[in-house]
């Protein structure tokens, strides 16, 4: 295993218009290296890739064609509800549930965590959870 890999990593993957060093660093890791994510990582995944289409920013086809990218990825779904965990870290660095359930894994895992989220990364951080680099 790898890295954690949050879904605003992923979301920048999707959507031709964004870049992000931190993304570009994590796929090309996927090359070589098995990412896990969270159960919520799925859903969040699929939910801004909705989100997109109904903005118009992508097409249908454009969401069937990411999603067999991404199904070619070795990417991981972890499936350790640790609740206790979640939430004093979401306690703690006042997180979301979400967010914290990425920060969970990687400290359950000792693995770097890859997010472009702002207070997760800062929430990391204080934790001693490495970033991606």
């Amino acid at each position: 295993m790898a890295f954690v890999l949050d879904a605003s990593v992923s979301a920048v993957w999707a959507l031709a218009d964004e870049s992000a060093l931190m993304a570009d660093i994590a796929e090309k890791r996927l090359k070589s290296e098995t990412a896990l994510a969270p159960r919520i990582w799925w859903y969040e995944v699929r939910n801004l890739l909705i989100i997109n289409e109904r903005r118009r920013r992508i097409t249908a086809a454009d969401t069937a064609e990411f999603l067999d990218l991404l199904s070619s990825y070795p990417i991981r779904i972890d499936t350790v509800d640790d609740e206790q965990s979640i939430f004093r870290l979401a306690r703690q660095y006042q997180l979301s549930i979400y967010d914290a359930a990425y920060l969970a894994v990687a400290q359950r895992n000792q693995l770097p965590l890859a997010t472009l989220d702002r207070a997760l990364e800062a929430a990391a951080i204080a934790a001693g959870v490495p970033l991606l680099a």
